[in-house]
């Protein structure tokens, strides 16, 4: 025996059922992105904030690991003396983002080591290394940052 719903013109109902559709959708979505792809979306919210000189922010938004090696006063003086020179971003292309569990000096945890071909007002070519980390919190958060 089949049961059968039955049939309502109820609009809330149909609307809500889209919803629910909508939500499990972008969840499988969500779960079907690789590592690299979220750390990456993570790394280029987190490096808007550096580019736009809130590095305050930025040190807040970083990962328990990076907060731990460095105090938000530190990082705005470090960050500012390499990026005031640099001058305003002009462009930032990905070049390469490798996960990995493992780094030099760093406890084993999830990792992805990007790479950016970038463009500043004073420097033409240069390349930012920035390794997310996937956080206690399961956010990727930004655990170093280079500029070459």
């Amino acid at each position: 025996m089949i049961a059968r719903i039955p049939q309502s013109s109820s609009k809330p109902t149909s609307a809500l059922l889209f919803l629910v559709l909508l939500i499990g959708v972008s969840v499988v979505a969500q779960t079907q992105q690789k590592p690299e792809q979220l750390a990456q979306q993570s790394s280029e919210s987190w490096l808007a904030l550096v580019d736009a000189g809130k590095y305050a922010d930025s040190w807040q938004e970083a990962s328990q690991l990076f907060k731990n090696a460095v105090t938000k006063e530190q990082w705005q003086s470090a960050v500012g003396a390499a990026r005031t020179p640099l001058g305003k971003m002009l462009s930032r292309k990905l070049k390469s983002a490798k996960y990995t569990t493992t780094l030099p000096g760093a406890p084993d945890g999830e990792y992805v080591v990007i790479q950016f071909d970038s463009s500043f007002e004073h420097k033409q070519s240069a390349v930012e290394t920035i390794t997310p980390m996937l956080d206690k919190d399961g956010k990727w958060r930004v655990s170093g940052y280079f500029i070459k």
